[in-house]
């Protein structure tokens, strides 16, 4: 197929259809692999993809960065596959893929013509049956994640902000560190130790497999049991969540960045996790303060006031907790105290009344916009269903979550703001530059 139809196809994939119910097809293997089909012959484009429920909050103190560790390790090869080919099976096949690590999964994926399905199902098959964990591969591997650790951290200007927020927010949970993990941690690891690591968590008994697309149902089903079936499952993970104490008095803290000449200011408070109904109601918060340069933070800090090169806030919903922020980047040497009332007032506006029934409608519409769009796509569509069954126990999440933003209130969107964020409650992070 022409590479530059294959890459129109894949971000235009089934515009009107995903606006409706996704159907899909549920079931289990023996082994514990749970396995989604969705069928959308729209367009001639499958993607397959593995979800494992393994993230950073899965690592020991002491050897952090193990999961995004693994994100790379498992391109490598595998008794089938010589080191370095996985690739380049994928591009001359005419696909493409990826991967990408959090606190809580790793989700590996190729998007391929539909022609392609088995190779794809193979090569998954082969990345959970039997990689290769060498020293040859650690040793490579940990070169490339130090280089992207540097890129992504170390050498970029604020790179660090967030770990250095996490780290002050989370005392005893895994969240205190962030998937990139420690490059010290990483260099002290033994090869037993990874391949312990290996034979824990990228099983199939702790994995989804999705496949959305071009794909007959029947014959599909008899290729995913032909690949994956015999694949031995492995030991139950059993996991405690780690409670952590109330934050009841404000934290202030500080912490230097020398890639950076201007300093920025950052709040964060710790907030219910990704399946709490409050979670959403706490996305919509940030939406008002900080989502379109007709919000309020934007208008009011960089469009009016212009004491602000950047003024926003996020809700960093996770499994076991979120993450709430604010934070912003002075203009003309406005002092940080200066953003941090302005941000703090316009808070202050949402916990001490309702939003205008304008933004509540503006604000449904981008989130129902937001829902459409990513569900447009195929590989919107597979992460979204392997969503809902690692965290919601529900893979039909993907067709509730319309409603559940629908059933939010300006009510809902005023208590969350008055319940989560208070300054007794959170941290105040003065970023600034290291000479």
């Amino acid at each position: 197929m022409n590479k530059i139809l294959f890459n129109v196809l894949i971000l235009c994939t089934a515009l009107p259809a995903m606006a409706q119910k996704v159907k899909f097809t549920e079931y289990d293997l023996k082994n514990g692999l749970h396995v989604v089909l969705h069928q959308d012959k729209s367009a001639p484009v499958v993607a397959v993809s593995v979800m494992y429920h393994v993230g950073s909050k899965d690592e020991q103190p002491n050897r952090t960065g193990f999961a995004h560790f693994f994100e790379h390790l498992l391109f490598e090869g595998s008794e089938n596959i010589k080191r370095g080919e996985f690739m380049k099976i994928v591009s001359s096949n005419g696909g493409q893929n990826n991967a990408n690590t959090t606190q809580d999964r790793t989700f590996y994926y190729e998007v391929f013509p539909s022609n392609q399905l088995a190779t794809g199902l193979w090569l998954e098959s082969e990345r959970m049956l039997h990689p290769v964990i060498n020293e040859i591969g650690v040793k490579t591997q940990n070169e490339v994640v130090k280089e992207e650790k540097r890129l992504s951290n170390d050498n970029r200007p604020y790179g660090n902000i967030l770990s250095s927020a996490f780290e002050k927010l989370f005392t005893k949970h895994p969240y205190r560190w962030t998937p990139i993990g420690s490059m010290a941690d990483l260099d002290a690891a033994t090869l037993a130790e990874f391949q312990a690591f290996n034979k824990k968590y990228y099983i199939p008994n702790n994995a989804v497999l999705v496949i959305a697309g071009d794909i007959d149902i029947a014959k599909t089903e008899l290729w995913v049991k032909q690949y994956f079936e015999d694949i031995p499952s492995g030991q139950r993970i059993s996991r405690n969540k780690i409670t952590e104490d109330p934050i009841t008095k404000e934290i202030i803290d500080t912490a230097y960045d020398s890639n950076i000449q201007i300093p920025a200011i950052l709040c964060a408070w710790r907030t219910p996790g990704m399946t709490d109904k409050e979670s959403k109601a706490l996305e919509m918060v940030s939406a008002v303060l900080s989502q379109g340069q007709s919000s309020r933070l934007y208008k009011k800090m960089v469009d009016t006031k212009k004491n602000a090169l950047a003024a926003g806030s996020f809700n960093y919903a996770l499994e076991d907790y979120g993450a709430y922020f604010t934070f912003a980047i002075p203009n003309n040497n406005t002092p940080l105290d200066t953003l941090l009332k302005d941000i703090d007032e316009e808070v202050a506006k949402i916990q001490d009344s309702l939003i205008s029934e304008t933004e509540y409608t503006k604000l449904q519409n981008q989130f129902e916009n937001s829902y459409v769009s990513t569900n447009s796509k195929m590989l919107g569509v597979a992460e979204n269903l392997a969503n809902g069954y690692t965290f919601f126990k529900n893979t039909n999440e993907i067709n509730m979550e319309l409603d559940e933003i629908r059933k939010v209130t300006r009510q809902d969107i005023q208590n969350v703001a008055k319940k989560y964020l208070n300054k007794n409650q959170r941290l105040v992070l003065y970023y600034l530059p290291k000479k």
